[in-house]
């Protein structure tokens, strides 16, 4: 292996690790002995001194780390306090369907529906702040009953859940035939 590749074999190791690494584990996995790897990182140290790099790589009691540079902390926490973009996937645009056309309603309710858990669903709902908790079900167990936000109306662009697209009765219909043929299919197998 040449010089250059050692560096980037080190350099994806710390990348991907993302915590210290010992130079005997280091010097393990590039198959060298330790002096030769401790030569190898006391240089790709001072290649990442450069300002034009934002990164370095630390040596924390014989084990290496690579880590932003102390000046790149403000960039750092600009990002951070950039509002993230919410993916809402096809299980999420589903569970938050039910949620919106039967607020308030169950987990329980919306699994019946499903047909599978809603936990990871609702919780990530409950994350991006378009369902939220609206009290419990008066009833054994008393589970929590969800509903849409003031976000979700926002998101979607409407003033309130009667603006919601209402479905016509024939799709209503087969919509329901279609997931029973479905269960019968998945009983089948």
């Amino acid at each position: 292996m040449e010089g250059k590749h050692y560096e980037a074999v080190i350099e994806a190791i710390l990348f991907t690790m993302g915590e210290s690494v010992e130079l005997e584990r280091i010097a393990a996995a590039i198959e060298l002995d330790k002096k030769e790897t401790k030569a190898i990182l006391d240089g790709m140290m001072r290649h990442y001194e450069d300002d034009s790099i934002g990164v370095q790589i630390i040596e924390l009691d014989g084990a290496y780390q690579m880590c932003t540079k102390k000046e790149m902390y403000e960039y750092l926490i600009r990002i951070a306090r950039q509002p993230k973009r919410h993916v809402l996937t096809d299980v999420l645009l589903e569970t938050l369907s039910i949620i919106a056309y039967k607020q308030p309603v169950t987990k329980a309710e919306i699994e019946k529906i499903r047909g599978v858990s809603c936990d990871h669903a609702v919780n990530k709902l409950v994350e991006y702040n378009l369902v939220c908790e609206l009290g419990r079900l008066d009833a054994p167990g008393r589970p929590l009953l969800f509903g849409t936000t003031e976000e979700f109306l926002r998101s979607f662009g409407v003033q309130s859940i009667e603006e919601l697209p209402v479905l016509n009765p024939v799709q209503v219909e087969e919509f329901r035939q279609e997931a029973e043929a479905e269960m019968h299919m998945k009983m089948d197998i």
